[in-house]
């Protein structure tokens, strides 16, 4: 299943929709202003928190968390850089680990797990500016927790960016 972001957001405070590839609205992402740490929450349409991910704004090693029902389920950080790709590795609570790489600030980049592409993101499917695809490849997979890894990984590199 494809959801489509819009990519003019990512500013603390700042509300956007997730949609998914029929135009309905699919998940709320909603930016927390006025914290000590960087934090967002990812809502069903009914307004439920689903997720929240969470950056602390000073700390020494980049990571951000993602938290369910009020505990961590997965931590994403910078696993490695070259000249082209970005990498990021993703640990879940329970100790299995997802593999982000390709080049994250120009959308294009892959979700895996031991090889196997569990989502993909991407410009190239859409026709409008400032909008990427997430799409979910396994059926089985938690649609929720992809976005997330994807909304954290672009925030990280960005804020990498911004850091240079």
């Amino acid at each position: 299943m494809k959801h489509l972001v819009r990519d003019r957001i990512f500013a603390i405070g700042d509300d956007y929709w997730i949609d998914d590839e029929h135009g309905r609205h699919a998940f709320l992402v909603d930016g927390k202003a006025m914290r000590l740490r960087d934090t967002l929450e990812v809502k069903d349409p009914d307004g439920r928190v689903l997720i929240t991910l969470r950056r602390r704004m000073f700390s020494v090693r980049d990571a951000m968390t993602i938290e369910r029902d009020g505990g961590t389920l997965a931590t994403v950080r910078r696993k490695r850089m070259s000249l082209l790709r970005n990498h990021y590795r993703v640990t879940l609570a329970e100790g299995t680990e997802l593999d982000v790489s390709g080049r994250i600030l120009d959308r294009e980049f892959a979700v895996e797990y031991e090889g196997e592409l569990l989502a993909h993101v991407s410009r190239r499917w859409l026709t409008l500016r400032d909008t990427y695809g997430v799409d979910v490849v396994r059926e089985d997979a938690d649609a929720a927790l992809l976005i997330a890894v994807a909304v954290c990984v672009i925030r990280m590199a960005e804020k990498e960016r911004e850091d240079r």
